[in-house]
């Protein structure tokens, strides 16, 4: 089986500020999120977690998975898609002409501004993750956790489910939900 799921909330998430690859912390909010994803998911076998370097995918997953004999793995590919320029600005997603409206809005016509990432790079350092680590463990019966971030976890999602650009945002990516992304 494969599973993803979001990191808890943060002061940035709350604010509507683009987060990115700057390293922010779980707020109280956040952390008492990933404790209750324990409790709900106890019950739910994983071999192995492969994680995000950035501190709130970290804190999610050591959280989520407290007190179980399970080793988390931290993947640099994981990493939230960088926004460059963009990364703590708040809201946006609501003005039309900034790139990042369309990153949120009509992501197939997404052009990275300055410092940022391109959606062709996050889906190749993504789909090598998956190709390399994730799909052949799930092949072979493994059980594979992946804790991440909103714009990454939906390239994963895009990338197993076979979606286009224009679907990138077609799954909801709440904070601290699992989701089944390959079952038996």
């Amino acid at each position: 089986m494969l599973y993803i799921m979001r990191h808890g909330k943060t002061d940035w998430n709350a604010a509507y500020r683009l987060q990115g690859q700057t390293d922010t912390d779980l707020n109280a909010e956040g952390v008492r999120m990933a404790q209750e994803a324990a409790r709900e998911y106890k019950g739910i076998h994983f071999d192995v977690c492969y994680c995000s370097p950035l501190k709130r995918a970290r804190e999610t997953a050591r959280l989520v998975l407290d007190g179980r004999d399970i080793p988390i793995i931290i993947d640099e590919r994981l990493k939230e898609m960088a926004f460059g320029i963009y990364e703590g600005f708040a809201n946006t997603y609501a003005f039309p002409d900034c790139p990042m409206y369309a990153f949120f809005k009509h992501p197939e016509e997404y052009k990275a501004p300055l410092g940022a990432e391109s959606m062709e790079e996050l889906f190749a350092r993504t789909g090598e993750f998956l190709e390399q680590v994730a799909l052949p463990q799930v092949e072979a019966g493994k059980d594979v956790l992946i804790i991440g971030h909103g714009a990454m976890n939906s390239s994963i999602v895009c990338q197993v489910k076979k979606r286009t650009l224009a679907e990138f945002w077609a799954d909801p990516i709440p904070n601290c939900k699992l989701q089944t992304l390959i079952g038996n």
